[in-house]
């Protein structure tokens, strides 16, 4: 498990900032051109580490599979600014040969934004073997890393349906017990996100028990609003009812 103190070089916003925050969309317009994809995938191999890094950020906006090999291998670099630009960088160039790479990196890094950014990638992968280390950060890692191990497990709805019903209940637990709200709302938006893709089953009927107890009664209004908007998304007729009888009753 980490402590909170391991990123004792971020302030708390910064550190629950999504790590797209800063990113426009892959395919967006933008006056700025676009880096030159060869001369980044030269830089990617540069002896100074500001060329390296520079390199990597690059392919946060640049999708070219030749870079992947290269960017795998700075997870491992000696400046974490490296490491989290290559790791951002899988992220927009997923690929299956990464997986294992971003687990090991994920369970080595002492550095809180290099783990919030491969669990990211991890869960832009899609692949059935990050389900566990994305359970594990979720439960013992820092806020920033469990918040985005939240929204990554959303991203098992692509795997399949075991790896959907694996991941509810520690997004359940989450939800019911972590003590930052972020991380709570993130977890009621990814069990509505899984939700669409389960049939009417026992782990269906636990997950929309879920959502609703959160509306009802969790303490932070946004994460009733983020519960309540996951049931909407769901369209349960049973958290329809109680979305209206409860704001019935808010109202008197």
């Amino acid at each position: 498990m980490y402590d909170d103190d391991d990123l004792t070089v971020l302030d708390l916003e910064a550190e629950l900032e999504s790590p797209l925050d800063r990113m426009g969309p892959i395919d967006a317009e933008s006056e700025t051109p676009k880096p030159n994809p060869e001369a980044m995938l030269a830089l990617l191999d540069a002896p100074e580490t500001n060329q390296r890094m520079l390199a990597a950020r690059a392919f946060c906006e640049l999708q070219d599979d030749r870079a992947i090999p290269q960017l795998i291998s700075l997870l491992q670099d000696a400046c974490p600014l490296v490491r989290v630009s290559a790791a951002y960088g899988l992220g927009r160039n997923p690929s299956h040969e990464a997986v294992e790479p971003l687990i090991d990196q994920l369970n080595r890094d002492w550095n809180g934004y290099v783990r919030k950014g491969v669990v990211w990638a991890l869960g832009n992968c899609r692949d059935r073997r990050s389900l566990l280390p994305l359970i594990d950060a979720l439960k013992t890692d820092i806020s920033a890393v469990r918040l985005w191990a939240a929204s990554a497990l959303s991203q098992m709805s692509d795997v399949n349906y075991e790896s959907v019903i694996a991941a509810i209940p520690p997004l359940i637990e989450g939800l019911r017990r972590d003590p930052v709200a972020a991380v709570r709302s993130n977890c009621a938006w990814s069990v509505g996100q899984l939700c669409r893709e389960l049939p009417s089953n026992v782990v269906y009927a636990t997950a929309i028990d879920a959502l609703i107890e959160a509306f009802a009664e969790d303490e932070e209004l946004g994460v009733q609003e983020d519960a309540k908007t996951a049931l909407l998304k769901v369209g349960d007729p049973r958290g329809l009812q109680v979305i209206e009888e409860i704001e019935r009753d808010r109202l008197i």
